[in-house]
């Protein structure tokens, strides 16, 4: 079967994506080498020296033409953010066999320094795959700008995440810059990619085992970014996370209620909030995130298991989204 070519206009080139503005840089291979880089850049190159690491080149990327360093660190001195996600033992397993059975090491990670150590947004697993093997020394693209760190879904290449990794990181983010940015919730789109997932993170750190697959869809309809800084934005975040958990204990009684009367689904709870939901069934806006969670709890919690029917529930289809 051959392979679907990428689409192109009329005139031939590459489809404009919708929402990308990015205009790249002219520079051509052999202008992204820095002979001379600029003073921020070189005052890192030093700062990798002192730590006893190496500087193997100095480059702009070429799309927005950004200084970067390529390096070699030393592996006791990097480490993850302490708010990504947390590193699977069977993929570090995964990543130790294959380059134990290669003998190469080819992905280098992203790290921004801060502090007198180097943190890496989005190298969690090939870190810890290395140092159980016993490296020294990591290669790096040390970005100067330690925003960058925040960026940590935008720019994770290594697993994709389910929901739950991603809205624990984005709680994790939260949290973190809520302590350090007077930033405002839209500010920060990129880093956090939906509102939606701000509201779970608090949840899923409260309630692991919560169903944010079911609610996720919802969220998106009805939860947008907060007008506001981080630091004042929290407690809200807080505060809806604690409606969307009331949320969860209605829908976790109904599926109990229809256990007792005989239903077995592994995705009752994906029929409960289907059959509570009432944006299925509505033109134009949502209502407000307070007066549909107020809604579909009431209908949770007062749901007639008698008055379902099993051909209803084997409609419910597969499980929430992200929890497959």
């Amino acid at each position: 079967m051959a392979a679907k070519k990428r689409p192109v206009t009329k005139s031939g080139r590459p489809r404009k994506r919708k929402g990308v503005k990015l205009v790249p840089t002219a520079l051509d291979p052999k202008e992204l080498s820095l002979a001379d880089p600029p003073p921020e850049l070189a005052a890192l190159r030093d700062q990798v020296e002192a730590d006893g690491g190496a500087v193997l080149a100095c480059y702009r990327e070429p799309l927005g033409g950004h200084a970067l360093l390529f390096a070699a660190l030393p592996i006791d001195k990097v480490e993850r953010t302490a708010f990504q996600r947390d590193v699977s033992d069977a993929h570090v397993r995964k990543l130790t066999l294959a380059m134990d059975k290669t003998r190469r090491y080819l992905d280098p990670i992203i790290a921004v320094r801060e502090d007198g150590a180097y943190r890496s947004p989005n190298g969690g697993h090939r870190l810890t795959a290395l140092k159980e093997l016993g490296a020294r020394t990591i290669l790096a693209l040390l970005v100067p700008e330690p925003q960058v760190a925040y960026q940590i879904l935008a720019l994770n290449i290594e697993k994709a995440h389910n929901l739950r990794e991603k809205a624990l990181e984005v709680g994790r983010m939260y949290r973190d810059l809520a302590q350090k940015s007077d930033l405002k919730e839209t500010d920060l789109a990129l880093e956090f990619e939906e509102a939606g997932l701000c509201t779970l993170g608090f949840a899923y750190a409260e309630r692991g085992r919560l169903s944010g697959g079911a609610y996720a869809p919802i969220l998106r309809k009805v939860d947008a970014f907060l007008d506001q800084k981080l630091s004042a934005a929290l407690a809200e975040r807080e505060r809806r996370a604690r409606v969307v958990l009331a949320f969860d204990e209605a829908v976790a009684g109904a599926v109990e209620k229809l256990k007792a009367k005989g239903f077995d689904s592994p995705y009752l709870k994906a029929f409960v909030v289907a059959r509570v939901n009432p944006l299925r069934f509505m033109k134009g806006e949502p209502p407000p995130f307070d007066e549909l969670f107020a809604t579909m709890t009431r209908r949770a919690a007062g749901m007639d298991p008698g008055k379902v029917k099993s051909e209803d529930v084997a409609r419910s289809g597969g499980p929430p989204e992200g929890e497959a």
